[in-house]
């Protein structure tokens, strides 16, 4: 079993708070690995006004010099906003550079206000990232020079360089819900990332979907191809849980939107009635060994790679981790929590 951080750096307001910010998030991977942790996946955002991680490349290459075995990934580069070409030779770099340690995912992407930033319709997503999954695969596997003519791009005898290390290309990662854009995933060659939202019962029946349709494609299956995020927050005490709960309850208004699935829409409109939330088995909320039950479940279900959010995430709480909830998962590997 491995487990991961999600999430990312965030910046506090000026010019030099920001730079503690990143800093503080520098030291928590470099903490990380050194606690046996196994990756990390930091989000790409533009125009939060509340310091998301913008340039996930730039500060992941920073990160593969300041480590050694931590793998780093994107979760996710938004393809429709970027050149195809330099997202490729970006993307190889931080592969070269980190000793092949790229987890390269990729997405459409879903804030309405980004796209309005780039200037970008939402409606050509689909077709732009298409379109760029394509030219980034023949970048990182051409042998020679090649021509490329799609609808948004257009590249005249070009080769790529550097070449990845990972051969033929570092993992793609690729962020689904439903049924079919599963199974979809699985044909086209994706590992799979799945969400901190869907409860548990949801979350093993899309890892089943994905390993049946693996199986039906003759692809080869391995289940740390599949990444489940689950929210981190440790108690000791009710107060503290009281807390948590509030908590989780803030993240969710953010993020709500994106549950997919059976019982979604509950989510939906948590901004507009905060007091309809209720909390479920999603979050590994709760005290060290209510934690590890929750994980025993995951894993009893096919669940091997965790990929942990964790609001307010500290060295410190690195440390409690390691100490009290690690050992019981010590045969199937190290674990790790990250940030919102």
């Amino acid at each position: 079993m491995k487990f991961g951080l999600f999430g990312g750096a965030r910046a506090r307001g000026g010019r030099a708070d920001d730079s503690d910010g990143y800093h503080d998030f520098i030291r928590y991977i470099i903490a990380a690995e050194e606690f046996g942790f196994s990756s990390a996946f930091l989000v790409e955002h533009h125009f939060t006004g509340f310091g998301q991680v913008s340039a996930s490349l730039n500060l992941l290459s920073y990160l593969a010099a300041r480590t050694e075995r931590i793998r780093l990934g994107t979760a996710v580069v938004v393809l429709p906003w970027h050149n195809p070409a330099l997202v490729a030779e970006e993307a190889a770099t931080l592969d070269l550079l980190s000793n092949g340690r790229l987890d390269f995912g990729v997405g459409k992407g879903y804030r309405p206000y980004e796209f309005s930033g780039f200037c970008i319709p939402q409606e050509e997503a689909t077709e732009r990232f298409e379109e760029a999954v394509a030219l980034i695969r023949k970048a990182w596997t051409s042998k020679e020079r090649f021509s490329f003519e799609g609808k948004w791009w257009r590249y005249d005898n070009i080769v790529v360089e550097p070449a990845p290390i990972q051969q033929p290309h570092p993992p793609m990662w690729l962020g689904a819900g439903s049924p079919e854009s599963i199974r979809r995933a699985a044909r086209e060659g994706y590992n799979l990332l799945l969400d901190q939202i869907a409860p548990i019962d949801v979350i093993i029946d899309r890892v089943r979907v994905f390993r049946e349709e693996c199986g039906r494609v003759g692809r080869a299956y391995d289940p740390t191809m599949v990444g489940v995020t689950r929210g981190l927050q440790i108690v000791y005490n009710e107060d503290e849980r009281r807390r948590a709960i509030q908590t989780r309850r803030e993240v969710l208004k953010n993020i709500g939107d994106l549950a997919r699935g059976p019982g979604a829409e509950k989510y939906h409109h948590l901004k507009d009635d905060p007091d309809a939330f209720e909390l479920d088995d999603a979050p590994l909320l709760g005290t060290p060994e209510e934690i590890i039950a929750r994980l025993k479940k995951l894993e009893a279900g096919g669940v091997h790679n965790v990929l942990f959010a964790a609001p307010g995430a500290s060295v410190a709480g690195l440390r409690t981790f390691a100490e009290e909830i690690m050992p019981a998962f010590e045969t199937s590997g190290g674990m790790a929590l990250a940030q919102v």
